[in-house]
């Protein structure tokens, strides 16, 4: 196997705004009729790429008509035959003979052009068209006479197609070779001496054709030659030359040209007909044919400028003598260009989806239009809409141009373009061609997640079941894939919160759950952050404040502060005189509730009552009055069971007994000059401290307006509205009450409770503790507790 391979590598680097395109040229030459699978040379070691590289950057031959004659191994990067190789097949009579692959890689994007010289071997043997010629040639023609010959056919080029032809031996004629360039060598067979008919009526010679190539191949024809007599006249065309130009894609039927020859011979002899010459080949007889009789040209076939621009014809002109004369003439018809063709874009290692964060000048498709016109009609542009971030960079080579990046993507604005490109040549009129390719944005986390609301609030009943599901938080992320994936966890680190152990979340819903129960009075309102985190690599995050308030419940019940015993139970004993008159007021029952609103605004009413007539109670202050004057008829001893509820849907209650006592007018005035004298000082001290509690107790409210109002408006939302206007309200009247426990006067002092206080049960909270001025001589202190 002859192989002959030849190397030519020319590089070409052509830089673009932040991106590069590398383009390379290499020149192999191979012998024809190589095997299937025979190398024609190793690309990538030519290019110095590394072999190991191939298949990762799809090493690989672009075609765009059909499957390739050669193919390229992505192991070694050898370039190899695909099928027999026969370059008459391929490439007729051209010579010579190139094949141009064009070879891609990416990840960078490289393309390299590779010719493939196809080099003739001298595989076929010259062949005449018929295997015997028959002449008919006048004992009247001259030495010198000329007689036109086919010519053999070789399908192959250079110097083994047929280069010579040899005539067996004969002193009546000689063989002359003309070269007419395309159409190869033709034998023209020349008279030396006259013939005579009578001495030799008819002769046999055999004509060989012999290629160049080494060793040679022939072919042979025998030539038949009859004697004839007379018709000493030949036809003559009356022009020299004939050349006309044509445009393509004339009609079938179109007159090129007519030729004229005359003969002066007369009769059949001077008659003239026309017929294509004997080397016109079946390709132009398939195009152009001659009037016999009329000597005009005419169109048969379709001509294509693209496929070829000049033909020569051979015309012969031959009188009806016994012995016809013939003359031939070449006619040249050149074809004229028009613009039938509408250019073509092809697209080569086109990337569908960039990153949304590629810089500008990356560079997305190489793309190449082309155009079969010539000269004006095949210059070709190429453009697309201006409204889009790409544009068009032309290359060093003609006609190619590289799609890159013009400013920065975002796939959450437009996640693909559909780019139309068109292609237009420069013909009058101007053809053009479309085609769309779509260019896919790809997603990189560069969204952090968003919460639906900021700052979330939540309104959660107290005594709430532990682990029972609260309140859910959501976020999204406008990204895609698990870029988008949320995950939600509770911030505990950093400042110390003590309300994130009441709670938990589940990850993947966001769902909040208690972990215990929560108690109003114990605590009102908290707060935390949540933070939602995608499931990049790295990941986005956002936080978001949650503020929960606890709504309240009836799960407190009255708490009884007078009447009280000595051993705690809710029993009083007071003394009433006798001449007291109607709407005296006797006592007076002291409760509180550690509920706000209606569960906390506490309702009295009387259970029993020994005389319905003597005592009423007013239901909202728990004032006991004398409905009338005693009469000696009354009872001394009366006794009273109050029932303290509050306003909740289901009512809680507590009850109160308070026994009176009736005493004489004496002993009521005494122990009234006493306790009086003892009030008024106790009063001016507890108006005193009064006065201070409720000034502090003002302050502190205003304050705490301010800054719910600042809160508020920083954080812009009403959230806490609802519940923040009762915060002053404890759900009972405003008012101080004095009672007697023991030795022990006390004062309760209001507004009972505000937000974040707790009175706990059994304490003396927001009361006053006055001692009896009786016993400050024992050394007793007045305690104040609020």
């Amino acid at each position: 196997m002859c192989l002959e391979r030849h190397v030519k590598i020319i590089f070409i680097v052509v830089s673009l705004i932040f991106g590069r395109t590398v383009w390379a040229q290499i020149r192999y030459s191979i012998s024809e009729e190589q095997d299937d699978g025979a190398a024609v040379g190793n690309v990538a070691k030519d290019l110095g790429i590394d072999h190991r590289t191939l298949k990762e950057r799809g090493f690989r031959i672009v075609s765009t008509s059909g499957e390739s004659m050669f193919s390229v191994n992505q192991n070694d990067g050898v370039l190899n035959v695909n099928g027999k190789l026969d370059r008459e097949e391929v490439c007729e009579r051209s010579t010579p003979c190139l094949i141009h692959l064009k070879i891609a890689l990416e990840n960078p994007l490289e393309i390299h052009y590779v010719t493939v010289d196809v080099i003739d071997a001298n595989d076929h043997g010259p062949r005449f068209p018929e295997q015997e010629k028959h002449l008919e040639i006048s004992e009247t023609v001259l030495p010198g006479a000329r007689f036109q010959l086919q010519a053999a056919r070789d399908p192959d080029s250079g110097s083994n197609s047929v280069q010579t032809y040899k005539l067996s031996h004969t002193d009546y004629f000689r063989i002359e070779i003309i070269d007419r360039d395309e159409d190869g060598k033709a034998p023209v067979l020349i008279l030396q001496k006259p013939l005579d008919r009578e001495i030799t009526n008819s002769m046999k010679l055999q004509m060989t054709a012999l290629d160049g190539g080494r060793p040679p191949k022939s072919g042979t024809m025998d030539i038949v030659i009859d004697v004839l007599d007379i018709n000493d006249n030949a036809p003559v065309f009356t022009k020299d030359t004939y050349t006309v130009m044509l445009n393509e894609n004339v009609p079938v039927g179109t007159v090129v040209l007519r030729v004229n020859a005359t003969d002066l011979d007369e009769g059949q002899n001077g008659e003239v007909v026309y017929s294509l010459g004997h080397n016109v080949n079946y390709k132009l007889r398939k195009l152009f044919d001659v009037n016999p009789i009329t000597g005009e040209i005419i169109v048969t076939g379709l001509l294509d400028f693209e496929i070829k621009d000049k033909y020569q014809i051979d015309i012969q002109a031959s009188d009806k003598g016994i012995v016809p004369l013939t003359t031939d003439k070449i006619i040249t018809i050149k074809i004229a260009d028009i613009n039938d063709n509408p250019p073509q874009i092809e697209v080569t290692s086109f990337s569908s989806a960039i990153p949304e964060d590629s810089k500008p000048g990356t560079t997305v498709a190489l793309i190449s239009v082309s155009d079969l016109d010539s000269e004006k009609n095949g210059r070709v542009t190429c453009s697309f809409p201006e409204d889009i971030p790409f544009k068009l960079m032309p290359s060093s080579q003609e006609n190619t141009y590289s799609l890159v990046t013009t400013s920065s993507l975002d796939r959450e604005t437009i996640s693909r373009y559909d780019i139309t490109l068109e292609a237009k040549d420069a013909g009058q009129p101007p053809l053009s061609s479309v085609k769309s390719i779509t260019v896919q944005v790809s997603d990189v986390n560069d969204n952090s997640p968003e919460f639906s609301f900021s700052p979330y609030a939540f309104y959660v009943m107290e005594n709430n079941a532990p682990g029972k599901y609260l309140f859910s938080v959501s976020a999204s992320d406008k990204d895609t894939g698990e870029n988008s994936v949320v995950s939600y966890q509770i911030w505990r680190d950093g400042v110390e919160n003590k309300y994130t152990s009441f709670i938990n979340i589940n990850s993947e819903n966001g769902e909040i759950y208690a972990l215990k129960s929560f108690d109003f009075e114990t605590v009102k309102t908290f707060q935390f952050q949540v933070v939602a985190t995608d499931s990049a690599t790295p990941s986005l995050s956002s936080n978001v404040t949650v503020n929960v308030f606890i709504l309240d419940q009836n799960d407190n019940v009255p708490v009884i502060l007078y009447p009280v015993s000595a051993n705690g139970s809710a029993e009083g004993v007071e003394e009433i005189p006798r001449n007291v008159n109607a709407g005296h007021l006797v006592t007076k029952v002291r409760a509180y509730d550690a509920d706000i609103g209606y569960n906390g605004w506490l309702l009295f009413s009387l259970q029993e009552v020994s005389d319905h007539s003597l005592f009423g109670l007013d239901r909202y202050t728990g004032q006991i009055r004398t409905l009338r004057s005693f009469t000696e008829t009354d009872e001394a001893q009366h006794k009273l069971l109050i029932l303290v509820k509050d306003n909740g849907n289901v009512s809680l209650s507590a009850t109160a007994t308070v026994i009176f006592k009736v005493v004489e007018p004496k002993e009521a005035f005494a122990a009234t000059d006493v306790k009086n004298a003892v009030r008024d000082e106790e009063e001016n001290n507890v108006t005193f401290y009064l006065i201070i509690t409720l000034g502090s107790v003002s302050v502190l409210f205003v304050i705490s307006i301010i800054v719910l109002t600042v809160m508020q408006c920083s954080k812009s939302t009403d959230y806490s509205s609802k519940y923040l206007q009762d915060t002053n309200y404890d759900g009972t009247l405003c008012h101080s009450i004095q009672y007697r426990s023991g030795d022990n006067r006390y004062m309760l002092v209001g507004p009972r409770m505000s937000i974040g206080s707790t009175i706990v049960p059994g304490s003396n909270g927001n009361t006053l503790v006055i001692p009896d001025r009786r016993r400050r001589d024992s050394g007793e202190v007045r305690n104040v507790k609020v």
